[in-house]
């Protein structure tokens, strides 16, 4: 059994001690904050469960009476030495920081729970902040969740409301439905008047790069859960996630060069990093799809799971992950990628002026035209 098991179940099973005497006021709040207990859904950590344990053992028999255990029984050492630390502290004070305490906790949990559906302020993605993680969800499952100009703004709002929200330690990215996303929605370049082609090309070309800077700017931990298929910039996004973990059912395509224009999301910098050049020329320069075990092997992805079991692992990591100390996850990231900002907002600037030369050429317009062609022959 681990020290994290041992010591909150003595917090939740241990059997009242009551006077026979009518219970004052204190009491009555005591009693109250040992049946709130129950109603945590957050693991509180073994700093404050070793605290909780001292203190009711405090409250509830006085102090400290019991003998010393070995030094071998490491749990039993912590909580004597928990108990043994309050000193003649009396039994009135230990049941009102024990009460203090608890209503502590669930305050928190109240005011860190949090959660907007796609819905209310956002059409295309669910954004939720359940404790200290957030979800963005990519919820066009019926389009396999392609990225209209509409959603790119979403996302980047998304990104930039879980940066500055305080409760929020990590972020997660994942898709709805058996996508994780096919990439542009084409039909973001269908019905454009011949007149209004450039117009359009260059306020596409400001909404991508606000897109990618706001994956640049994130502050926190960012994690990409790629629950199937990823096709274009959503792939090429990846490299600016700090961890990538996907099911085994995941493939990954950039076919850049098939649609006439160019990578996006840094990968013209990050992918080469990651893979090493031939590596990464397979994919930018010739658009070769990839499994998810070489997307593994590549470095792009961190850790492939089988499909039946993906959503359950990747709830524990996330679990796990958004426990960790918030400041020590945010300082460690900017030590990390803070150094490369500079540099991949000019490629990010880069990237996207590329692309508006691209979208308004003749040999893109003619690319995508015959990609609709095939499509509509299958």
């Amino acid at each position: 059994m681990s020290v994290v098991v041992t010591l909150w179940r003595v917090q939740v099973i241990r059997p009242v001690v009551t006077s026979s005497r009518r219970m004052g006021s204190i009491d009555a709040d005591f009693q109250s904050a040992k049946e709130k207990l129950n109603t945590l859904k957050d693991d509180p950590g073994n700093e404050v469960k070793l605290k909780m344990y001292a203190l009711f053992k405090q409250a509830t028999v006085g102090k400290c009476n019991a003998a010393k255990p070995s030094a071998f029984d490491f749990v039993g050492k912590a909580k004597w030495n928990a108990w043994n630390g309050l000193g003649a502290l009396s039994q009135d004070d230990a049941k009102k920081q024990y009460v203090d305490i608890v209503n502590e906790l669930l305050g928190a949990e109240a005011s860190e729970t949090v959660e907007t559906a796609a819905d209310g302020d956002y059409k295309n993605i669910k954004y939720t902040v359940e404790g200290r993680l957030c979800t963005i969800l990519l919820n066009r499952p019926q389009r396999k969740n392609a990225i209209t100009l509409e959603m790119y703004d979403e996302i980047a709002d998304a990104l930039t409301a879980a940066g500055k929200d305080p409760n929020v330690v990590v972020a997660v990215i994942t898709g709805a439905g058996d996508y994780y996303c096919s990439g542009n929605d084409l039909s973001n370049f269908m019905n454009i008047p011949m007149d209004k082609m450039k117009e359009l090309a260059v306020h596409g070309g400001e909404v991508l790069e606000r897109f990618v800077a706001s994956f640049i700017d994130f502050p926190k931990p960012l994690i990409a859960a790629v629950n199937g298929p990823a096709l274009g910039v959503s792939v090429s996004t990846l490299a600016l996630c700090d961890v990538v973990y996907c099911s085994d059912k995941a493939r990954f395509h950039t076919p850049f060069t098939e649609l006439g224009q160019s990578p996006e999301g840094c990968s013209s910098i990050l992918f080469p990093r990651i893979m090493g050049q031939g590596k990464a020329n397979e994919l930018l320069l010739f658009g070769k799809p990839i499994t998810a075990a070489q997307a593994c092997e590549r470095g792009l992805v961190a850790e492939v799971f089988p499909d039946s079991q993906f959503q359950t692992e990747i709830q524990k990591k996330l679990k796990e992950y958004a426990g960790l100390p918030k400041n020590s996850l945010k300082l460690t990231k900017e030590l990390v990628r803070g150094i490369d900002k500079e540099v991949l907002h000019k490629v990010n600037k880069a990237e996207c002026e590329l692309l508006v030369e691209r979208w308004t050429s003749d040999e893109c317009v003619q690319a995508v035209m015959d990609f609709f062609a095939k499509r509509s022959k299958l």
